[in-house]
């Protein structure tokens, strides 16, 4: 399963590294590839990861989710 976030606030390469470490730190999470100038997100998962927690964890990063749809 794959979802894409959509993302505001990266501005540079740190940014789209610290949104990609902490995705991939979460169980579940295959493969997070951060995408700086589309402003996403693309994560393949093993299993389901609620909107919510991925929305979490990238806000705890110091970034702001505007969307989250399946891939």
């Amino acid at each position: 399963m794959k979802k894409k976030i959509a993302i505001e606030g990266m501005s540079c390469g740190h940014c789209s590294g610290r949104v990609t470490k902490a995705l991939k730190e979460l169980e579940g999470v295959l493969e997070a590839t951060v995408d700086l100038k589309d402003k996403s997100a693309l994560i393949e998962m093993t299993k389901e990861i609620s909107d919510q927690v991925l929305r979490d964890t990238i806000d705890d990063a110091g970034y702001d989710v505007i969307a989250i749809e399946l891939a």
